[in-house]
């Protein structure tokens, strides 16, 4: 049986009357079938920590990218300007889920939004809007290119930490090159780093685009970028997902050799 790999939802609302929907991006359902080899959960976005129920049956987790910003009160941040998206659902369904994860193992790869979120949880901050701080770049792919570009275009290079944990896991010229162009879609980014996080990858203006969890007892990673969008293309987007679904698929072998292990996350 393939791993189960849990797919934070946000909470949005759909339809005429503006019904509350749990949803993720199909994006994240194809490369948990594709290069990740597991087998998709959706996560509701509840609005309370599920992490006991959860976790024991979980083989990884993927934190999803999403238009909504991490709610400021959870970093003793401002308010968010006037029309900023939240998702307090989300973030509190995610937070104590992302602790409890790395607590017991269970693979976790944060992406855009996810990151924010793995560095909100274990203690960092966010900058809002980082392209309207002094010396900062945008940090979207322009949006006057064909509409698939502007989700696999490429807005910027990054500077890898080659002999980090991502580096671990990309193509050999990936590696060497020390640095990738990446598909990048957000606003808000790390301002202090988590106490545990580990940066692993720079944009040109300084903003941390990659991190590792110091210390994790298993794979614990986050990109700033969206590598789900264009693995099917771009090498070094599907090494990382298959990096990740390797560290699932051991930690389902462990899980189901001893049934202990699920226990433990209860």
């Amino acid at each position: 049986m393939r791993p189960l790999v849990g797919i934070s939802c946000c909470q949005k609302p759909f339809g005429i009357f503006g019904t509350p929907n749990h949803a993720a991006s199909d994006s994240y359902i194809r490369v948990v079938r594709g290069p990740v080899s597991g087998t998709p959960v959706l996560l509701p976005a509840a609005g309370e920590d599920l992490s006991a129920e959860l976790l024991p049956h979980l083989d990884g987790l993927i934190l999803t990218g999403s238009r909504s910003n991490v709610w400021p009160g959870y970093y003793d941040g401002p308010a968010h300007a006037e029309g900023t998206p939240e998702d307090r659902f989300r973030d509190d369904t995610t937070l104590p889920l992302i602790r409890a994860a790395i607590d017991h193992g269970v693979p976790l790869l944060a992406i855009c939004r996810g990151m924010q979120e793995l560095n909100v949880a274990l203690g960092g901050s966010l900058d809002q809007r980082i392209q309207d701080l002094p010396g900062r770049m945008d940090h979207s792919t322009p949006s006057d290119q064909p509409i698939p570009k502007v989700r696999t275009g490429k807005a910027h290079a990054v500077r890898i930490e080659r002999e980090g944990a991502l580096g671990a896991v990309l193509t050999p010229g990936g590696r060497a090159a020390g640095r990738l162009a990446v598909n990048s879609l957000h606003n808000q980014g790390v301002q202090r780093l988590a106490p545990r996080l580990v940066a692993e990858a720079w944009a040109p203006d300084g903003t941390v685009e990659a991190v590792r969890v110091d210390g994790a007892r298993g794979f614990a990673l986050g990109v700033q970028w969206h590598p789900e969008y264009d693995w099917e293309h771009d090498a070094d987007s599907r090494a990382i997902f298959e990096a990740f679904g390797r560290a699932c698929a051991a930690h389902r072998a462990a899980r189901t050799a001893d049934p202990g292990l699920a226990q433990a996350a209860e």
